[in-house]
């Protein structure tokens, strides 16, 4: 592997972990309280857990140089995949099950506040959350 494409990696692995920043900082700024960034369980990674009132989101993050770029890379089996890892921290949580879930995206784009779009998605297998 050249070395190139390692530190090719690692910056955007280092972009990907500055998007999930402000992306939680823009969510707190507007009242969500932060349960989890990061979330890892055997399915796959959470980037944030966010809880306001009796809603509790589960958000992706992606950050592209376009919107559309960043939101078109959410695709099925990516959506499914949170699904399952939410199903996952909701079991490990089972005193936030009662609560409202909603499935979001945020985008961060080069120069922009990060754009938020809330209930991105529904899940589409019965059962895949409770």
């Amino acid at each position: 592997m050249s070395t190139r494409s390692t530190a090719a990696r690692r910056a955007a692995h280092d972009r990907g972990l500055m998007a999930e920043r402000l992306c939680a900082l823009r969510l707190r700024l507007a009242g969500w309280r932060i349960l989890a960034r990061r979330y890892e369980t055997p399915v796959g990674e959470l980037d944030i857990v966010a809880k306001r009132g009796a809603l509790i989101a589960f958000v992706e993050v992606k950050h592209r140089a376009a919107r559309e770029d960043a939101l078109e890379t959410v695709t099925a089996r990516q959506r499914r995949r949170i699904e399952d890892a939410a199903s996952i921290f909701l079991s490990r949580h089972p005193n936030w099950r009662k609560l409202s879930l909603r499935f979001d995206v945020m985008v961060v784009t080069p120069w922009r506040w990060p754009s938020h779009v809330p209930d991105a998605w529904r899940p589409e297998r019965s059962g895949a959350v409770p």
